[in-house]
């Protein structure tokens, strides 16, 4: 491949104390590790979106929402980095994907999840919902720690190297769909 592809890493929640942070951290090392990605992180709590959605935000809204479609424009995928609260994801996470509607068409999404005893997968299937109504391609393959406060240390590192293996056959997979997407797009620009 002779370019890499760009990689857009959303951290999913902005609850204070959260784990996403050090989910984030490991993940973001494992992606730029495997080499063939451009790493943009996109921490939802650094991010005010309005919660109103309306035609015409004011000014200072238009320009974060602007500011943030550029960077999902120009991501060749995503993965989505999801806590699981109350068996669901997030609402900062699900009012960012309603205000951008075109970004995630025709581009992969995979999944680092973390919770209790299901590890954010119920989060994750919820998800894949959503994603499929924006006509994004989800990655099968996924990362997710279960109890995750016993998989991080105080410190924010990972324990263990369990996870490595699972989060490079979902890099693999992610890396086929993005290239294979991006391809795609160039030759016929997809329309929903």
């Amino acid at each position: 491949m002779s370019e890499e592809l760009r990689l857009t890493v959303i951290i999913g929640s902005a609850r204070e104390g959260r784990s996403g942070p050090a989910v984030a951290r490991w993940f973001v090392d494992e992606a730029r590790a495997f080499g063939l990605f451009d790493v943009d992180v996109l921490d939802l709590a650094d991010v005010e979106l309005p919660l109103s959605m309306t035609q015409h935000p004011a000014p200072q809204d238009a320009q974060v929402l602007a500011d943030v479609a550029g960077r999902l424009t120009s991501a060749d995928a995503f993965v989505v980095i999801t806590p699981e609260y109350n068996h669901s994801f997030t609402a900062p996470l699900k009012n960012l994907i309603d205000w951008h509607r075109t970004q995630w068409q025709a581009k992969p999404v995979a999944f680092v999840s973390y919770g209790g005893l299901s590890g954010g997968l119920r989060a994750v299937e919820q998800l894949r919902q959503v994603f499929a109504e924006l006509h994004a391609a989800t990655i099968r393959d996924t990362v997710s720690f279960h109890a995750v406060w016993e998989q991080f240390g105080p410190d924010g590192n990972l324990r263990t190297s369990d996870a490595a293996t699972p989060a490079k056959v979902m890099l693999e997979k992610l890396i086929w769909w993005a290239a294979a997407l991006k391809d795609a797009r160039a030759l016929r620009p997809y329309s929903a």
